[in-house]
């Protein structure tokens, strides 16, 4: 039989836990987000060279709290792309559910192994982010993927070691968390030349600095 004071100490640790969950998800209404910013990042269109953006579908697993905009940017001369996913949301929700785990789940395998990297941006600041390779053959194609990905919760973009805790202990500031991905198609000598070529490695600088500077504002 438990004693008293061992009682207590269950019940205060239950209750946290349960403070901390509810808060991660935002059960309750204590952490208002700002709908303008949300509504302005969301339509944020980039601004790169001849590249046109297109929506594309994206099923991303979202909550009723979260919110996921893809577009697909393309260049009219080149014919390059890029695609970009923004997911904005609870930090319980949006902390997790990384393209490390969400790629293999649909049917890719993983060909360069997530690492983490730093990106100097205009204007001095920097960009962390995780970044891996991916591959998926099926039937009628082939589809090879560099993936990159950062959070931000107002303008500068962390690829933490935890993402779920770092931003659970920021609870009382964050009403929202933002995501971005940052998507460029490889060719077959990807294995030969890991390194972005120069349009590629433009096309991800000028995508944070974009959010980001929306972000900030």
């Amino acid at each position: 039989m438990l004693k008293t004071p061992t009682l207590v100490v269950v019940a205060v640790l239950v209750v946290a836990g349960a403070v901390v969950h509810g808060a991660a998800i935002q059960r309750w209404d204590t952490f208002e987000p700002d709908p303008a910013l949300k509504e302005r990042v969301h339509a944020l269109e980039l601004r790169f060279q001849d590249w046109q953006p297109a929506p594309i579908p994206t099923d991303m697993p979202t909550n009723e709290r979260s919110e996921a905009t893809s577009r697909r940017y393309t260049s009219a001369g080149t014919g390059r792309s890029g695609a970009i996913t923004l997911i904005s949301g609870v930090p319980g929700s949006v902390s997790t559910h990384t393209p490390d785990v969400c790629y293999p789940g649909s049917g890719y395998k993983t060909v360069r192994a997530t690492k983490r990297e730093t990106l100097e941006l205009p204007g001095g600041a920097t960009a962390a982010y995780y970044v891996a390779d991916f591959e998926k053959t099926t039937a009628t194609r082939h589809d090879r993927v560099r993936v990159r990905w950062a959070w931000s919760t107002g303008g500068e973009w962390v690829a933490p070691d935890n993402p779920r805790w770092q931003f659970a202990s920021q609870l009382a500031r964050v009403p929202v968390l933002y995501k971005v991905y940052v998507v460029t198609p490889l060719g077959d000598d990807a294995e030969d030349r890991p390194e972005d070529d120069p349009t590629a490695r433009a096309f991800v600088t000028t995508a944070f600095a974009q959010y980001a500077a929306a972000l900030a504002h």
